[in-house]
This record gives C-alpha cells, sequence and structure tokens, in this order.
C-alpha cells in the first residue's frame, strides 16, 4: 500500500509555515502523498442547523492554493484533495486550478471528489445543494475533456463550453479522479466513473461488505478492479469523522492497515487530529512513529 499522511490544517490555521514543514518532512519520511480537505466557508454554529462536524471555527486552507505552495518546496511526493467538493465550485476554474498545479508539480495531483454535507457552503457559493451529485457526474466528464483536448465543446445541464480550452495542459491527460463517500449511490458512482474510490468506514464485517458489494458495482459496469484504487484512512488520535474508529497503539495501527490491505486497498493516509497535539513537530513525529510500524506491509 502506499502510505499518506493528512495535513492537520483545522489544528495549524495560525501557524503559516506549516505547511512547509510538513510537506518537506513527510517527502523526507518517504510518505507518498499528502492528502488535505476542502472547505471554503463553515457556517456559525449559533445560528445554522450543521450536519457535519465542522464550522466557522475550523480553519481550513483552499487546496490548491496550499498543494501549489507545498508543490514549491518539495520534489517528489503526491497531492491529493480529500475531498474537494465540486459541485460547490465552477467546473472549468477547477479544471484550470488542477491543470496549472499539475503541469507545475510534474504531474503530482489526484483529485478527490465529494458531494460534501453543508448546504450553508454550497449557499454561499450560490449553487445548488440538491443537485450535487448529479452534477458531479457532469463535472467528471468535462474535467476529463478539458485537461486531455485543446478544444472543448460541451453542453451539459449546468456547463456549457463551445470551442474553447485550458492553456497550458495538465501533465497527466486526465488528471486521475477518485470519488470519496459511503451512500449507495456514491459506490455506484465511483464505481463507473472514479480512478479510485475513498471510503468511511472501519475494515470490519460490514466494511468487508461494502468492499465487495463496490467491487460487484465495479464489474457490473464493465471495468476491472485491477484499475480502480482503493484509499481508507487511519485515526491515530481523537478525530470523530462518524464513520471510521480511533486507534492509539501501535498494535492497533498495525491490525487496521492490514486489515485495509487485506480488503484490497492501494492506499491509506494517516490522520493525527485530535490528538492533543498543540504544534506540527508533534503531527510529524506522530506521523513517523505510525509509518514505522505500517511501513512494512
Amino acid at each position: 500500500m502506499r502510505i499518506g499522511a493528512v495535513y492537520p490544517q483545522i489544528e495549524v490555521g495560525d501557524d503559516p509555515g506549516a505547511a512547509k514543514a510538513f510537506a518537506q518532512a513527510t517527502e523526507e519520511m518517504g510518505f507518498d502523498h499528502i492528502l488535505a480537505f476542502d472547505h471554503v466557508v463553515g457556517g456559525n454554529p449559533e445560528t445554522h442547523d450543521l450536519k457535519g462536524i465542522y464550522s466557522c471555527n475550523d480553519a481550513f486552507l483552499e487546496p490548491f492554493v496550499c498543494y501549489g505552495y507545498m508543490a514549491a518546496v518539495t520534489e517528489r511526493i503526491e497531492f491529493i484533495t480529500g475531498i474537494l467538493i465540486s459541485p460547490q465550485r465552477q467546473t472549468a476554474l477547477i479544471a484550470k486550478q488542477a491543470a496549472t498545479l499539475d503541469f507545475l508539480s510534474g504531474g503530482r495531483l489526484r483529485i478527490g471528489i465529494g458531494v460534501g454535507w453543508n448546504d450553508v457552503e454550497y449557499a454561499s457559493l450560490g449553487e445548488d445543494f440538491n443537485v450535487r451529485g448529479k452534477r458531479s457526474e457532469e463535472q467528471i466528464a468535462l474535467l476529463r475533456e478539458l485537461w486531455t483536448k485543446p478544444l472543448v465543446t460541451f453542453e451539459g445541464k449546468w456547463d456549457r463550453i463551445i470551442d474553447a480550452g485550458i492553456n497550458p495542459l495538465p501533465k497527466q491527460r486526465p488528471i486521475p479522479i477518485w470519488i470519496g463517500g459511503h451512500a449507495d449511490v456514491t459506490l455506484r458512482r465511483a464505481a463507473r466513473l472514479a480512478d479510485g474510490w475513498l471510503p468511511l468506514f472501519p475494515p470490519d464485517e460490514k466494511g468487508a461488505a461494502e468492499i465487495a458489494k463496490f467491487k460487484g458495482y465495479v464489474k457490473e459496469a464493465g471495468r476491472d478492479m485491477a484499475d480502480v484504487g482503493l484509499e481508507s484512512w487511519l485515526n491515530i488520535g481523537n478525530y470523530d469523522d462518524g464513520f471510521g474508529a480511533q486507534y492509539d497503539t501501535e498494535e492497533s495501527w498495525h491490525d487496521w492497515a492490514s486489515a485495509w490491505q487485506k480488503l484490497g486497498a492501494s492506499h491509506i493516509s494517516i490522520n493525527t487530529m485530535i490528538a492533543g497535539f498543540t504544534n506540527i513537530d508533534q503531527h510529524i513525529e506522530k506521523l513517523a512513529q505510525c509509518k514505522q510500524v505500517i511501513g512494512g506491509l
């Protein structure tokens, strides 16, 4: 399995030097990729009925800007958005930002996309929360067109481009698109359209059943599972995503990662948030410890 590190941005948002330190340290330690979350705005929990765990009190760097900075201070490590909430953004602008980052980094980008949960965010960006799933499918088709052709004509329900294109094109043509989420409709969408899937559940009996279901959907779509990646994550602090579990011993880290490997995971990312750390160096130290434990799998 390829091993990544989750950038703990909600805990280091007041430290502008953390991004450089984290990117360079994870690359030096041999991590394969960095994963970062995406939220453009956060609602006030006192005035909004928020449906997720983040609010205006949590710091999020814009992922393309953050990764552009990290790419400039590294040489090898890959970057993945985990996930970019694509339906709340303009598709052509996503294509341009991603292509620029991929071009400047030498082809080190994967795009993980999803539909999100934050209706406040959609409203703030002027997009329709209720059509986000279907719109994401149209976006995938258009993104791949824009990343592989100098000129594109595309007439969809939400996007229309007439004989225009982005320049320069990315190094990867197209940039890999992964889909995150756990609803059945998301599994089916990922099986049909994505280069990989980012699930959110433990590798237990129920999780194994979901993986089997996904593999069945991949087969139904006429695709080979060998061509579809699978990435989970390992929470080694007290991060509560509502789906996974938290593990604080080396034995539990090994068991979790080993279980995912047996289920066919191609990638795993280590998340150190909500572990009581107060600076980026503590996150880096814990990542080094965990990688040493699971790196031999």
